[in-house]
């Protein structure tokens, strides 16, 4: 067999070849636990079965570690981020699970917020909450039949006597 030829249709031969050699050296360079390493090394083969038309026989280890460390990687930082529910309870007790619910504290801060919009005049605490919903000076003042001027007053307006009141 040539050197540098394609891998296609030799990757069985590789296999037996290259398979612990090439996990030993990912183990060495990502030094994790033994089953993500297994797992990128079979994804790293899988690869390059799929692109074994485009890989030579000399370049195959190198494509073969490089693909498989990257995924490894990869898999090592999804294992870290992705604590399980079981060991957040074990550590922390059921306080760990986050509640879809707001606690009393958020919730009387929310009813304070909505008090003090209650206290705008009507056309600022309107243009107020139609630009919270996403709408431009320029909508709301079309919805309201208002100047894009009196508009942008009215959320100045809106915004200061706000800030006064919860500084108050």
């Amino acid at each position: 067999m040539a050197l540098n030829t394609p891998v296609a249709g030799n990757v069985g031969e590789l296999y037996a070849e290259l398979a612990g050699r090439l996990e030993r050296i990912v183990r060495r360079e990502v030094r994790a636990e033994v089953p993500p390493i297994e797992d990128a090394c079979q994804f790293a083969w899988w690869r390059l079965v799929v692109h074994a038309h485009r890989v030579e026989r000399t370049a195959a280890l190198s494509w073969l570690v490089k693909t498989a460390v990257r995924e490894a990687i990869k898999l090592v930082r999804r294992a870290e981020r992705d604590v399980p529910l079981e060991a957040q309870i074990d550590g922390a007790g059921e306080a760990a699970i986050p509640s879809r619910w707001p606690g009393p504290d958020q919730v009387a801060e929310h009813r304070a917020q909505l008090e003090l919009l209650r206290a705008l005049p009507v056309r600022q605490r309107t243009v107020l909450l139609l630009q919270a919903a996403g709408l431009s000076y320029e909508e709301t003042a079309a919805s309201l039949g208002l100047s894009r001027r009196t508009v942008e007053r009215q959320i100045m307006r809106g915004r200061r006597k706000l800030r006064a009141a919860a500084d108050a």
